[in-house]
C-alpha cells in the first residue's frame, strides 16, 4: 500500500507533462526507456554511495547533505549527456520531459529501497518522504535538462562545461531537500510548491518559444528556397556571403555548399511540417523514399565539405541546436 501512495502521484505528473507536449516530441516508448535508464542510474548510485560513505569522515546526515547529491545528480546527468549529444532532445520542452522521466525512474528504485529497508517507520512519514523524494529527483533532473539544452541551443557543438550551470542548480536543489529531511513534511511541502511550478512555467515558455520559432523559421526557409529556385540567390545577402568564400574553397566545394544549403532548407521544411501535423493531432506518414534519399545525400555532402566548410556555412544555415535537432527528429 505504501509504495503506490508515494509513487503514483509522480507517475501521474510525468503523464501530465507528456500529454501537455502538443508536438509529441517524445514517444511513450522513449519516455519509458528514460525511466528505465533512471532506474539503472539509481542502482549505480547505491554502489557509488556505499563506497563513498565508507571513505567519508562525517556522519550520515552530513554525507546526505554534502556528498550524495553530487554523486546522484552526476549519474542522472550522464544519461542526459547521451540524449543531448545524440540529439535525442533539442528543446527545453522535450528535455524537461526526459529529465523528469529519468528522475522518476531514479526515485522509483530509491523509494522502493527506502520502504523495504525501514518498515518500522510510520506510514505517514514514509509516504510524505517518498512523495517528496520522487518530486525532488524528477524536478532537479528536469531543471538540469532544460538549463543545459538552453546552453547547447546557443553552442550546439559545445563541450561538457555547458552542463555545469544546470548541474550546479540540480545539486543545490537536491542538497536543500536533504537538508530539510529532518522534517520530511516541510521538505516535501517546499519541493512540491517550488519544483512543479518552476517546471510548468518553463514548460509553457518553451512551448511558446517553439511555436514562434516554427513560424519565423518557416518563412525564412521558404524565402531561401524560393531565391535558390528562381536564380536570385546569388544577389541576396547570403549569396554574396557564399561568393566571398571563393578565396578559401574550390569551385566544386562551393557548388556542394549551395546544394547542401538547399537540401537543408527542404528537409527543415519537412521536419516543421511533421511538428505542425502533430500539433494538429494528425498522424504523419512514414518517412518516404525521397526524404530518406535527401537525408543520405545531406550526410554525404557534409562529409565532402568537411568540418571547415560546415563552419563556414553555419551563418547561412543558422545551425543552432534546434536546426540540428529537427533533422534528427525527421530521421527518427
Amino acid at each position: 500500500m505504501r509504495a503506490p501512495i508515494a509513487l503514483i502521484p509522480v507517475l501521474l505528473f510525468l503523464a501530465v507533462l507528456v500529454q501537455a507536449d502538443s508536438y509529441k516530441l517524445l514517444s511513450l516508448r522513449a519516455v519509458l526507456a528514460m525511466v528505465a535508464a533512471g532506474a539503472l542510474a539509481a542502482g549505480a548510485s547505491y554502489w557509488a554511495n556505499s563506497y563513498a560513505y565508507v571513505q567519508f569522515a562525517g556522519d550520515f546526515q552530513a554525507y546526505s547533505r554534502y556528498v550524495s547529491p553530487w554523486i546522484e545528480e552526476a549519474l542522472k546527468a550522464a544519461v542526459l549527456v547521451v540524449l543531448i549529444r545524440t540529439r535525442r532532445v533539442g528543446l527545453p520542452v522535450d528535455a524537461g520531459i526526459a529529465g523528469f522521466a529519468i528522475g522518476t525512474g531514479f526515485a522509483l528504485v530509491e523509494n522502493l529501497y527506502y520502504l523495504a529497508s525501514r518498515p518500522e517507520t510510520a506510514l505517514p512519514v514514509q509516504v510524505i518522504r517518498g512523495f517528496g523524494t520522487a518530486i525532488m529527483h524528477g524536478g532537479t533532473t528536469a531543471v538540469l535538462a532544460m538549463v543545459s539544452v538552453t546552453f547547447y541551443e546557443r553552442r550546439p557543438n559545445g563541450g561538457l562545461q555547458l552542463l555545469l550551470p544546470g548541474f550546479l542548480a540540480a545539486v543545490a536543489l537536491h542538497a536543500g531537500f536533504n537538508y530539510l529531511l529532518v522534517r520530511p513534511a516541510l521538505a516535501t511541502l517546499a519541493t512540491v510548491i517550488v519544483l512543479p511550478a518552476v517546471i510548468y512555467l518553463v514548460f509553457q515558455h518553451s512551448d511558446r518559444t517553439l511555436r514562434d520559432w516554427l513560424d519565423d523559421d518557416l518563412d525564412s526557409k521558404v524565402q531561401l528556397l524560393e531565391a535558390i529556385n528562381t536564380g536570385t540567390f546569388l544577389d541576396s545577402h547570403l549569396g554574396r556571403y557564399l561568393q566571398s568564400l571563393r578565396e578559401l574553397f574550390r569551385g566544386e566545394d562551393l557548388a556542394d555548399m549551395l546544394c547542401l544549403v538547399r537540401l537543408h532548407g527542404e528537409l527543415a521544411l519537412r521536419a516543421k511540417g511533421v511538428l505542425l501535423l502533430r500539433e494538429s493531432g494528425i498522424e504523419e506518414s512514414l518517412l518516404d523514399d525521397e526524404t530518406r534519399e535527401k537525408l543520405a545525400e545531406l550526410a554525404q555532402l557534409e562529409r565532402a565539405i568537411g568540418k571547415t566548410g560546415m563552419l563556414a556555412l553555419r551563418p547561412m544555415m543558422m545551425a543552432t541546436g534546434k536546426d540540428i535537432w529537427q533533422l534528427k527528429l525527421l530521421a527518427q
